[in-house]
């Protein structure tokens, strides 16, 4: 019913009568109002006048009724620990491929080898939970198309020149824009889910917590529909899964990445290796050159640029 209020007062200019909401929607006024009542205490900026209501702006909301194709399987919650975490226990009950996990905020997002996201008001945090026909060693390719599309995505829309720092980071300049996190549980030979988790700078400003990074916001000087970008990631994501899986995602993915060719550092749980990063072969993995000369696959890691070289 929100939904449709919602359509009404955005399709009409100027104000829309109670009496015209409850004539089109078949329910009382009093229906109307409790229901306009509870948009308004959701911030929509909806203004009651004598003669009904206006939506006075576009409200960047991203609560499920925004996405109404995907409503059954889009999860809206104001505040959680981490969409991640949801979307786990969602897919470990036998929810859909291509259930959406989105949060206004994070109490404690988290990126690689456990260190913190910054999950602050105006950033696009969700998770998607993805069930692919394909066996654990290639789930590496639904990390790479994620990172790839988006990459994409805020240049078409953005024209900014975003850039994929392996394993699945989004960098514009050598500032991170967007962290991306993905888990896994499979039953012997078949993948059961994988879940691709992400945090896009938009509206806020993450510098004050993370010097190097970068939001659409400061890049194009202006605010950003979070509700538009993610409608058209998650259209092109599952686009892509569809109907591109099989095409050779690691080279495309190349075609935008800033990591080849650079000094690089990488830091695993057991380890550091430092070189040059100059492939990602077939797999996923990094093909370092080090010092000595000698190559070094690196399946897994947190990846440092190293200035000054």
């Amino acid at each position: 019913m929100k939904e449709k209020i919602l359509q009404l007062l955005t399709q009409q200019e100027g104000i829309v009568s109670g009496e015209q909401l409850s004539s089109v929607l078949g329910v009382s006024r009093v229906s109307v109002w409790k229901h306009i009542r509870g948009l308004q205490d959701a911030g929509y900026p909806i203004e009651s006048h004598p003669k009904g209501y206006r939506l006075a702006s576009s409200h960047d909301a991203l609560f499920a009724w925004e996405f109404p194709d995907r409503t059954p399987n889009y999860h809206y919650e104001p505040e959680t620990s981490s969409t991640m975490d949801v979307a786990r226990k969602l897919a470990r009950e036998g929810c859909p491929h291509f259930t959406v996990v989105a949060a206004e905020r994070q109490t404690r997002g988290r990126g690689r080898l456990q260190r913190t996201w910054y999950s602050t008001d105006g950033g696009l945090y969700f998770t998607v939970v993805l069930r692919p026909q394909l066996p654990p060693m290639l789930s590496f390719k639904v990390n790479f198309c994620a990172s790839f599309v988006l990459a994409r995505l805020l240049r078409h829309m953005f024209d900014v020149p975003a850039c994929v720092k392996w394993p699945n980071d989004i960098l514009v300049g050598d500032r991170k824009i967007c962290g991306m996190l993905s888990e896994m549980e499979a039953e012997t030979d078949v993948v059961s889910f994988v879940n691709i988790g992400i945090g896009l700078n938009v509206n806020n400003a993450p510098e004050a917590d993370e010097p190097r990074a970068v939001s659409l916001k400061s890049l194009v000087g202006r605010d950003v529909s979070r509700k538009d970008l993610l409608g058209k990631f998650l259209e092109a994501f599952e686009d892509h899964l569809k109907n591109r899986m099989q095409d050779d995602i690691i080279e495309s993915w190349k075609t935008y990445t800033s990591t080849l060719g650079r000094p690089v550092r990488i830091v695993t749980v057991h380890e550091t290796s430092e070189g040059t990063a100059v492939d990602v072969d077939e797999t996923g993995a990094l093909v370092l050159q080090l010092p000595d000369g000698s190559l070094k696959k690196i399946v897994y890691g947190d990846c440092f640029y190293r200035t000054g070289e």
